[in-house]
């Protein structure tokens, strides 16, 4: 819709926060230091309503304002979807001159200037046709100009085809925001964005243009930077393993790692705490509350076995032509009552969605684990050693999943666990005892 040098991208829910925003952005593209090959500068996503505590881990601190500035040494941050300013040659091939690719419409050539009046009947007619996108249908528009499509991500899918064209990008991240918008307030809007994302992310994994692949070939290192978000469904594997074959083991009393006096078990609390303090140190550094942090962990493994789970099952399913997943948009609207709840730094429920299904089982299997894991190691002689980190594992879930048993038995406003979720997942887990048992072989 615009021949303009410089393009904004914005999601719909979001505004400009800070009147300073356009001097910067132009500070960079066309100062002293400007350097040809920018392509575009992102600022982070940051948002307004959070509750103090931040339930759901909407922040999104590591995605928006970590991980950026690390990129930003590199070949600079990829693209989020919302708050980058983008150089509008950047649409059509790489910076140097020999890989511009010259668009099939004359007017969509980045130097192209209309002359004629807003009004008039020709420039009327030439923004009908962008605005109906039929101008798209039999060119390189998508493919090789433009938006690139290929995924329900188009933002991060973008971005790095650009950065493998050669293009490099700057990240912007003044101390009053550029840009706010709204974050979402109930966990099912959370899990079902997070999924989308997982989803998009797959279909670019196993694309021909695969980050591990064509990204490394084309950036090196970068390459690395985008297969670690390429990677991030595949995180459902372990995350579920840990959260239900240990307590399985525990349960019937089958020891799966080193004894507490096994020189190796400090190697697993070494490399335990060490990931965690790391990743503290990294929140707080960015100026986060510990409490944000431990809800941003919490939340990690909650969509690590509910939207990743679901989204890597969706993917194969498409893969083999037998499902759909279509792009959805995230709601941001809420009622007063479920607004009030999240105020009280409430986990909301409420809806019967399978996704909470696997999230209930952990929650269950974890206080079974905790509470029969003792008289198992009673009955197993006292031999405490053999099976206290299996313990210390499930009391370390059990504590993260504090807001599902009250949701489960505590609570009875509207945002409570439903009843059908609590006793289908009772029924799966007892039923999964019961068969873990057929292959888990006492020693």
């Amino acid at each position: 819709m615009t021949n303009a040098p410089i393009v904004l991208t914005l999601d719909c829910d979001m505004w400009s926060n800070d009147p300073q925003t356009l001097r910067r952005m132009l500070c960079y593209f066309s100062g002293p230091t400007a350097y040809s090959s920018l392509g575009y500068i992102q600022f982070p996503q940051m948002f307004r309503g959070l509750d103090k505590d931040d339930i759901y881990g909407c922040e999104h601190k590591f995605l928006f304002q970590v991980n950026p500035m690390g990129f930003d040494g590199i070949l600079g941050p990829n693209y989020v979807g919302t708050g980058c300013f983008f150089n509008r040659r950047a649409f059509f091939g790489g910076p140097s001159s020999s890989s511009y690719i010259q668009p099939e419409i004359s007017e969509l050539n980045p130097y192209h200037i209309v002359r004629s009046s807003i009004n008039s009947e020709i420039a009327l007619a030439s923004a009908y046709n962008v605005a109906s996108c039929n101008y798209e249908e039999g060119t390189l528009w998508g493919q090789k100009l433009g938006f690139r499509y290929g995924s329900v991500v188009e933002d991060y899918y973008t971005g790095y085809r650009l950065q493998c064209e050669g293009w490099r990008s700057i990240f912007c991240s003044p101390e009053r925001p550029a840009f706010m918008g709204d974050a979402p307030t109930t966990l099912i809007v959370c899990l079902s964005q997070s999924k989308r994302w997982m989803i998009g992310l797959l279909e670019v994994l196993f694309s021909k243009r695969s980050p591990i692949i064509y990204g490394v070939q084309h950036m090196g290192l970068m390459g690395l930077g985008y297969s670690h978000y390429a990677f991030w469904p595949t995180w459902s594997i372990p995350l579920t393993i840990y959260a239900f074959v240990p307590q399985l083991s525990l349960l019937h009393g089958v020891p799966i790692f080193p004894t507490a006096k096994d020189p190796s078990f400090l190697l697993y609390i070494f490399l335990f705490l060490g990931a965690y303090l790391h990743n503290l140190l990294l929140f707080v550094s960015e100026k986060g509350a510990i409490k944000r942090w431990w809800n941003s962990q919490r939340i990690w493994m909650i969509t690590g076995v509910s939207s990743f789970l679901f989204a890597s099952f969706e993917f194969c399913l498409k893969s083999l032509g037998m499902g759909m997943s279509g792009f959805s948009l995230t709601s941001k609207v809420q009622d007063e009552e479920s607004n009030k709840r999240y105020e009280q730094g409430m986990f909301e429920f409420g809806v019967s969605s399978p996704m909470f299904v696997p999230v209930t089982m952990a929650a269950i299997i974890n206080l079974l684990a905790v509470t029969l894991g003792p008289v198992t190691m009673v009955s197993r002689g006292g031999n405490v050693e053999e099976l206290f980190m299996q313990l210390l594992l499930c009391v370390f879930i059990t504590i993260n999943c504090w807001p599902v048993y009250e949701a489960m038995v505590l609570r009875t406003d509207k945002g409570r666990m439903p009843p059908k979720i609590t006793v289908v997942s009772t029924c799966l887990v007892l039923a999964l005892c019961l068969i873990s048992g057929i292959f888990i072989v006492q020693p």
